[in-house]
């Protein structure tokens, strides 16, 4: 285990912890709508009940981390992407339109083996007796990630692949990812990602597929506490 890797989790969560003073506290998706004061631009965290950290200290461990705009071309805010996450007001929603939800939901079919869907996850659109079969695992999935704690940090960059927030994102995500390497702040033995299909989130401890394999950049740590620092 690495010492640097463990100093940097708790330098990590120190700052985490100075955003969630600065913004009042975490929220729940399915408490929020967007009438809310959001920044147009930002990064989020997510947690999960029950996931706590047990290396680097006490309290919760972030087991998403996201952002949006990373094209020069998109104009999506941080509430339009987290709207996607959380789904319609109706309950349902569409995971097509997110990696968060098609985890999600692609672990819940271990639990709920009734909800399965055979499309789940295939092509970017689908036809309405598709989305009908899928209603079911969308509710759940809403439920699921909807009462899921989330932190934000506003970044009022421009989009784009060279974007701050990027840079964030992927560096956390590489600190946080538990993917081949030893484990530090491990997901509990209920943990939903260990019954998810994809090898990358139960080996990383994340609900998330991409950066998990990468080595993280320390400097945005500095970054990252300056930004929460207003």
């Amino acid at each position: 285990m690495s010492r640097d890797r463990v100093n940097d989790l708790i330098r990590f969560y120190q700052t985490l912890s100075q955003i969630e003073m600065r913004v009042g506290g975490k929220r729940r998706l399915s408490e929020c709508d967007g009438r809310m004061d959001w920044p147009q631009r930002g990064i989020y965290f997510f947690f999960e009940t029950g996931e706590m950290r047990t290396g680097t200290g006490s309290g919760p461990r972030v087991v998403r981390v996201g952002t949006h705009s990373l094209t020069t071309a998109s104009k999506t805010t941080l509430w339009n992407r987290l709207s996607q996450h959380k789904g319609t007001s109706a309950g349902g929603g569409n995971h097509r339109g997110s990696i968060f939800r098609l985890l999600i939901g692609d672990a819940l079919v271990g639990r709920f083996p009734e909800a399965a869907c055979s499309a789940w996850g295939r092509g970017s659109s689908a036809t309405s007796d598709v989305r009908a079969h899928e209603r079911e695992l969308e509710a759940r999935v809403s439920a699921y990630v909807g009462a899921m704690p989330f932190l934000w940090l506003a970044i009022m960059d421009e989009p784009g692949p060279a974007s701050l927030r990027g840079f964030i994102e992927r560096n956390a995500i590489a600190l946080l990812s538990n993917f081949e390497r030893p484990f530090v702040d491990p997901p509990s033995g209920d943990w939903l990602g260990w019954l998810c299909s994809r090898v990358r989130v139960r080996q990383s401890g994340l609900w998330n597929n991409d950066h998990v394999d990468e080595r993280y950049d320390p400097s945005f740590l500095d970054i990252m506490a300056e930004l929460s620092a207003g």
